[in-house]
């Protein structure tokens, strides 16, 4: 079995390029079919695994099947965001077997992260997973890494200290905002979307006891929900346009595919606030503010790469962390190269260990099969029991026994040695 891996992240590939390859998780599901049914279409590579994690950082596809199709899968990959597989090679990296493991390993535990020691991709793996499974396109060798991937991140987590004392990508906009404004206490702060990264942003600002809160959502149900715990208005995405104008500082993070805040209504915002300064964050992938709008005077806009340089801040001061992360990470890869080495069609333990339970099982029903045709002619229940144990004794050690007479001397001595080994256990125990 092979396991595989390409993506691109915040390292390799700009913005624009992994908004392209953005997956909303409701997406998950037909865009596996699509990828599914791609690697279908080459006769080897059929009955493939897969599962893909998309995040404002990064999208990475995983597969794992008989035998390696990365090259397929950056055809598949390249179409669906549709530029030329070359233009995506140039910015992915792609990984097989034990450096797509360590790579796996790396990112739930936020070593590969732009926040050193994230919290929050663990979880977003986590939903990828579930996804991947909900699909029916996960199967034992996939599971096994990612189970083995989140069982390495908690250990990371609670044996080193490589989340102390990070800097979020909140946090780090409260710290530019409060650059740009004297007082964040007398400002007005907007979020646009409802999630994860808006709620955090939220809980961060909300700190700073901002004079309003606002959510803006296209779900009023989920936005009032978040607004409730931080006293803050809700409004409808339709109403931007006419209110924009009100807030000091807005923060984006949704899931839309097109931007929801243009450079006309920027435009019109800041001729109603007489130029006075707007900051704005886009944390979203693709950019939920269009791009041109930076270009504004009185518009400080930062995009979630922007944010890369202040948040890096604290990582000279972790690296023994990180050593300590990279040494349980090692052992984690090691454990599943072997397990994944056990499952080797041609050299592996497991296909022989299936085939052992196969050979004993129909050897069994042979013998029972045989044990109840006794039975039901009247025949003497313990006699049949016997014969039972005797027939099954003899078909599992017919095989050793023939070897024991027959061959090269040498061949029966390493025979001899297996045999001992494995048939008297009881007598290897007894002292000397």
């Amino acid at each position: 079995m092979s396991v595989w891996a390409l993506g691109i992240n915040h390292n390799t590939a700009p913005l624009d390029l992994r908004g392209r390859f953005a997956f909303a998780l409701d997406q998950i599901a037909p865009t596996l079919s699509g990828l599914r049914a791609a690697l279908g279409a080459a006769n080897p590579h059929r009955r493939v695994e897969s599962a893909i994690i998309s995040t404002c950082n990064r999208t990475e596809v995983y597969c794992a099947g008989e035998q390696s199709a990365l090259d397929h899968t950056m055809r598949w990959l390249a179409q669906s965001g549709g530029v030329s597989t070359d233009l995506l090679r140039s910015h992915a990296y792609v990984l097989e077997d034990g450096t797509a493991a360590r790579h796996a390993f790396r990112v739930a535990s936020g070593l590969d992260s732009m926040v050193l020691g994230e919290a929050q991709i663990l979880g977003q793996m986590k939903d990828a997973v579930r996804a991947a499974e909900s699909a029916g396109a996960l199967g034992s060798t996939l599971n096994q890494l990612f189970q083995r991937s989140f069982a390495v991140a908690k250990e990371v987590r609670t044996s080193t200290e490589i989340g102390a004392h990070s800097i979020s990508m909140a946090a780090a906009a409260v710290r530019l905002a409060g650059q740009i404004f004297e007082d964040l206490g007398k400002t007005r702060v907007l979020f646009i979307g409802a999630g994860e990264m808006v709620e955090l942003t939220a809980t961060h600002f909300a700190a700073r006891n901002p004079a309003s809160m606002a959510i803006a959502n296209r779900t009023l149900e989920r936005g009032e929900h978040l607004a409730s715990r931080f006293g803050a208005q809700v409004l409808r995405l339709a109403e931007l346009p006419e209110r924009l104008h009100e807030f000091d500082i807005v923060v984006s993070c949704t899931a839309s595919t097109l931007p929801i805040v243009g450079l006309g209504a920027v435009e019109r915002a800041l001729r109603k606030r007489r130029h006075r300064p707007m900051f704005m964050v886009d944390l979203a992938v693709p950019r939920d503010i269009e791009p041109e709008v930076k270009a504004l005077q009185d518009v400080y806009l930062y995009t979630v790469d922007d944010l890369a340089t202040v948040v890096q801040t604290a990582q000279a001061s972790r690296q023994a962390a990180v050593e300590q992360a990279e040494a349980i990470i090692d052992a984690g890869v090691q454990s599943f190269m072997h397990w994944l080495d056990q499952r080797d069609p041609q050299h592996g333990v497991v296909p022989l260990i299936r085939q052992i339970h196969e050979q004993t099982e129909q050897w069994s029903a042979i013998e029972l099969a045989r044990a109840r045709r006794r039975l039901a002619r009247g025949e003497d229940v313990e006699a049949v029991l016997q014969a039972l144990s005797r027939g099954l004794s003899r078909k599992m050690l017919h095989g050793t026994m023939a070897e024991l007479r027959t061959g090269d001397p040498q061949a029966r001595e390493a025979t001899a040695r297996t045999a001992s080994r494995l048939f008297l256990r009881s007598q290897s125990k007894k002292p000397l």
